[in-house]
């Protein structure tokens, strides 16, 4: 068996894998510098290549570039401490099996090292040509496992043509991740057309995706070219595809069935040369099961599956992310940038952040602009945002739900034996109709928190209550509740 090849300038990083390799029975050789490597392969080859990205002797993407030419069987592992979305794409299109971040579970790495050796006993990798690198100014920003995992999907569809549904809450950064799969696309020569198809009206969403001809409709004076149309040889982006019409998903199947579609009062075929990305922060295969969405649609948006994930889930990530959001907003607006205090970087961590990426980023604007110190304190947080710091439960009698089991255990007891005392109170005082009265103020306790957490969506207030989009329609005006 060939060796393993360990090219890492960081001499403890290369002894870690040098003792699980050892303890695998796996035989290794390690290099400090990607010229000794290129020298060695003029002789030998290893069986798999794991290569450090920056080291000062050397770049591990250039190594990767060289060993792809001259070795294009040759599994090659990418290792890098500096996680970015710019690596990641880097070593895909360059080739690299995979993409290791620093640090990394041994465990996993020599699993990692075991998968690209049967890689490379099948000889099925190929030869890869190393694609020049489009920067960009993307703000895809993250070092947490799962946007690790979003960096490494963007650089295995670098060079696919394939529809990909994008999944996740509102405020995750879904049409970021859409840009960033067109940009490192075959398509990035072309344009990118984005639109969300809940901003725009029923009677109009028809015209905005396929164009209309002149005088089609009243109104219609002149022949507009629908977003299909606009991205032709680029990318649609069909934001909050969830929520398109019934009669257009119709449409919209056609012409991801035969690639072809009509302008409204049109009669000529217009080939569709688009690749469509799609997005939602609903679960469309409950709106399959209730009727809302069309299974086979799902079938043919859900080609490759991408989840955001939401901020709760990456809050190591909040530092960077806040950071990087108050320098641009002072960039924006013209003035010195205001650095946060550890305290806050520490307080924004512990946040909830409902609405995601969106709301941190609305947060150092408002930072931006209403602080008057240069260094912000806790202090100088906005209220509001200090109170959703608190629980998230559903608030009854003004008060939240503790944040340990244990309490919120107690909380609920509390809340059931107030609801019992408020109805033998009721009930010895006469009250008529007491379960009704009862009933009435637990829904609208519910409706109003389902709201509160979803910013007024109705649509995602329902889904996440478990109840029909009509039913909280009826709840809503039956209560008398705004939304």
């Amino acid at each position: 068996m060939k060796p393993i090849w360990i090219v890492d300038d960081d001499q403890s990083i290369r002894w870690v894998l040098e003792k699980a390799l050892a303890r695998e029975n796996i035989p290794h050789k390690s290099f400090s510098n990607p010229n000794d490597v290129l020298n060695a392969l003029e002789k030998e080859s290893p069986q798999v290549l794991i290569s450090d990205i920056r080291m000062p002797r050397g770049n591990g993407l250039d190594l990767l570039q060289h060993v792809k030419l001259s070795h294009p069987n040759l599994p090659v592992i990418i290792m890098t401490a500096y996680s970015d979305l710019d690596s990641a794409v880097s070593s895909f299109q360059g080739g690299a099996f995979e993409y290791l971040t620093k640090p990394f579970d041994v465990e996993k790495a020599v699993e990692l090292i075991h998968r690209a050796v049967e890689q490379g006993i099948r000889n099925d990798s190929g030869a890869k040509e190393l694609s020049t690198l489009r920067q960009d100014a993307s703000e895809i920003i993250g070092q947490a496992p799962a946007m690790q995992e979003i960096f490494r999907a963007i650089g295995r569809l670098a060079q696919s043509h394939a529809t990909v549904l994008i999944t996740g809450e509102s405020g995750t950064g879904k049409e970021l991740v859409a840009h960033a799969l067109h940009k490192h696309s075959p398509r990035a020569k072309g344009p990118f057309v984005s639109l969300s198809t809940s901003a725009v009206p029923k009677d109009l969403l028809e015209s905005e995706l396929f164009g209309h001809e002149r005088g089609a409709f009243p109104g219609a004076q002149t022949l507009r070219r629908g977003r299909f149309e606009q991205a032709d040889g680029g990318t649609l982006f069909l934001g909050e595809i969830g929520d398109l019409p019934f009669d257009l998903q119709t449409r919209l199947l056609r012409v991801l069935t035969d690639g072809h579609f009509y302008r409204i009062g049109g009669q000529d075929p217009i080939k569709a040369n688009v690749r469509i990305i799609a997005s939602t922060h609903q679960n469309l295969d409950s709106r399959v099961a209730a009727g809302f969405f069309r299974e086979d649609l799902l079938h043919r948006l859900n080609v490759m599956r991408l989840r955001m994930p939401s901020l709760r889930e990456r809050s190591e990530d909040i530092p960077m992310l806040a950071r990087h959001f108050m320098l641009s907003c002072a960039k924006s607006l013209g003035v010195e940038p205001k650095k946060l205090s550890d305290e806050v970087l520490k307080e924004m961590t512990a946040m909830p952040f409902p609405g995601n990426v969106r709301q941190l980023e609305n947060l150092c604007h408002w930072l931006t602009v209403m602080t008057p110190a240069n260094i912000i304190g806790v202090s100088d947080l906005p209220s509001d945002i200090m109170a959703q710091a608190g629980e998230q439960s559903v608030i009854l009698h003004g008060e939240s739900a503790p944040a340990n089991p244990a309490a919120a255990k107690s909380a609920t007891g509390d809340w059931e034996s107030g609801l019992g005392r408020l109805a033998t109170k009721m009930l010895q005082d006469g009250d008529k109709e007491v379960y009704d009265a009862l009933c009435s103020r637990f829904e609208k306790a519910v409706l109003q928190a389902a709201l509160e957490v979803t910013r007024g969506r109705r649509v995602e207030a329902a889904q996440r209550l478990g109840i029909g989009r009509n039913t909280i329609t009826r709840k809503l005006q039956e209560l008398g509740i705004d939304d």
